[in-house]
């Protein structure tokens, strides 16, 4: 019995620390949703989670152009375009890279991969000038297809999502590779067939890690997107930031929350993929 009361005793102070700690770290958010409701004096004023004065006007203003040439609606259509190419380029290319170290012994194989590691170690602030004199070069700044921003996704350029797949690829067993090659299946329909759907869960944690530091990027289109109508969303809210002396902060709260619902629903839709990819991709079988 008395173990059987320590048991519950210890269930319930489990589930009060574990929901003190998610109140907490969820709070910020919590606040920057009521804090669109509010105006300036009471968003410096209180902390409180309901405002004393409920007000829309943060969410009337979030849809004006700035300039008259960009709104927040073309602005997240802008995001996007970029978002949704930089995901499937980078899962192909990246499936593609990590095939081939993670299967095929060839010459150089681990110079290659030493080399594609020690890339990890190079800050992008590192590489911002000699990219844009690359890109100056060949005439893509300012590009209204994003090229600076898309192309180097084709080219397996993202380390970190190669190294994590070649890393759930060695849990795959090769005996399903040689069954598919002994009923006639070559290369790329073993892999696009066999090798994909087992990656599954990797590439949906490739594809979510990318669409939420591609969202949330502004160095790279700082760099190389000038036309204000082309500009994303990130900028759009500094942009909003800057328009007016005493600017209203629950416009510039609004267009940030809203800014980010997307990212939200992408990541509560394919949670469960993403948690399976992380641990599974952790693990050497």
């Amino acid at each position: 019995m008395m173990s059987e009361k320590r048991q519950k005793i210890s269930t319930v102070l489990r589930y009060v620390v574990l929901t003190v700690v998610g109140f907490i770290m969820v709070y910020p958010l919590l606040w920057m949703v009521s804090a669109t409701f509010k105006e300036n004096s009471e968003i410096f004023s209180s902390l409180n989670l309901i405002p004393q004065k409920v007000t829309f006007t943060g969410y009337a203003n979030a849809f004006k152009k700035i300039g008259g040439d960009l709104g927040l609606i073309g602005a997240m259509i802008n995001t996007y375009k970029v978002v949704i190419s930089k995901v499937i380029f980078t899962v192909v290319s990246c499936t593609i890279a990590a095939y081939g170290f993670g299967r095929f012994k060839f010459k150089g194989r681990n110079l290659m991969f030493s080399i594609m590691i020690s890339t990890l170690f190079l800050p992008q602030v590192v590489l911002n000038i000699p990219q844009y004199v690359l890109f100056n070069q060949l005439g893509w700044i300012d590009s209204k297809f994003y090229l600076p921003l898309v192309i180097p996704s084709l080219f397996a350029t993202d380390t970190y999502f190669v190294f994590m797949l070649i890393q759930f690829l060695r849990n795959v067993p090769k005996e399903l590779e040689e069954a598919a090659k002994i009923d006639g299946a070559n290369v790329f329909q073993t892999l696009l067939l066999v090798i994909v759907p087992m990656l599954k869960p990797a590439l949906v944690s490739v594809a979510l890690f990318q669409f939420m530091w591609s969202s949330n990027d502004f160095m790279g289109p700082l760099l190389y997107v000038k036309t204000p109508s082309h500009k994303v969303v990130a900028q759009y809210v500094k942009l909003a930031m800057d328009a007016d002396n005493g600017f209203d902060w629950n416009r510039v709260l609004a267009v940030s929350l809203i800014s980010i619902i997307p990212s939200l629903i992408v990541f509560f839709l394919a949670q469960n993929s993403f948690v399976e990819g992380i641990s599974a991709g952790g693990v050497k079988g």
